[in-house]
């Protein structure tokens, strides 16, 4: 039998990439159509996509907008379980970059909004990590 087999199942790793969009204290978030919670806007990388490639892509298909990756700079990655997946942990890499275009929800997205440290509770444990990373450095009020 091969590791992992036996003692329960591994756990799932789902591998996103986050744009953080920070402006006047508060950050950028998407409420997905059909979903409750809201979240940093980005998205999960398909098979063989760099990071850059995988946020340009969700970031035009969620808001509307361009991404210039030469303009794209690392935050952090953060790790956190899935609340209701106990055997699956979201991976996040966090980037900035600068965009061209006007800011909007697409058709996948229901509506965005500015998130203040106030409302960390209101997004993922994942999403959580880095608030408290961008409210640490002075970024999120």
């Amino acid at each position: 039998m091969g590791e992992g087999e036996l003692g329960g199942a591994e756990a799932v790793l789902i591998d996103t990439v986050a744009w953080v969009r920070v402006e006047g204290g508060r950050v950028l978030c998407a409420r997905p159509r059909g979903k409750d919670v809201f979240y940093v806007p980005g998205g999960k990388r398909e098979p063989g996509e760099s990071d850059l490639a995988t946020l340009v892509r969700e970031i035009e298909e969620e808001l509307t907008v361009r991404l210039d990756p030469a303009t794209a700079v690392h935050l952090g990655t953060y790790e956190a379980e899935v609340p209701g997946l106990p055997s699956a942990v979201v991976r996040m890499s966090c980037y900035t970059a600068r965009y061209a275009g006007t800011l909007a929800p697409s058709s996948e997205i229901e509506e965005t909004d500015w998130f203040s440290y106030a409302d960390r509770p209101l997004v993922p444990p994942v999403d959580q990590l880095l608030f408290d990373d961008l409210r640490a450095a002075g970024e999120l009020r």
